[in-house]
């Protein structure tokens, strides 16, 4: 009975990792062909698997089987090397909603929730993990107008998230 109960503790903690925060809601009318490519962090949270890192880009390509490969770097200047990791994402729900899971370590899987995106040119977008400790905003270029910026901070405010916390890779205004 033990091991029943732990097995399933570990398949609610990993279904958790998988989840959105409650009252945000990822973006319906996602086109992947059109997300793919190379994207540029502009603002984090901050997490250890990316402390100490600058020049975080996150490259995206669709594998052969129909998954997302995932190709995260960032360059980590007390080493003076740049560390990459490479994962796995698939759809949690249809591929219209921007709903994704996310695996850089075997069976585990985290959220990766699109809840904003630039939908007529898909130059920004803010991403939110499992709970409001994970968001990024990521763009197409280094640098993005400050004025989305702030508008896309001013939404996560507004949704919960702690955006006195996020480390930003440009200066802000």
């Amino acid at each position: 009975m033990k091991t029943i109960t732990l097995l399933l503790c570990l398949l609610l903690s990993i279904t958790a990792c998988t989840g959105i925060p409650d009252g945000v809601e990822a973006v319906t009318g996602f086109e992947l062909p059109r997300y793919l490519g190379t994207w540029h962090e502009i603002a984090r949270l901050d997490h250890r698997f990316e402390r100490g890192l600058t020049s975080i880009t996150a490259e995206y390509s669709l594998n052969d089987d129909g998954s997302v490969r995932v190709l995260n770097s960032g360059y980590n200047a007390e080493d003076g090397k740049w560390q990459r990791a490479e994962g796995r994402a698939y759809f949690v729900e249809t591929p219209d909603v921007g709903r994704l899971k996310v695996s850089f370590f075997g069976p585990f899987y985290g959220a990766y929730n699109i809840i904003e995106l630039d939908r007529q040119h898909y130059r920004y977008v803010m991403i939110a993990g499992p709970s409001r400790d994970y968001l990024w905003i990521l763009a197409r270029e280094p640098l993005l107008e400050p004025a989305i910026v702030d508008r896309l901070v001013a939404q996560a405010r507004a949704l919960g998230f702690p955006t006195d916390q996020l480390i930003y890779s440009q200066p802000q205004s």
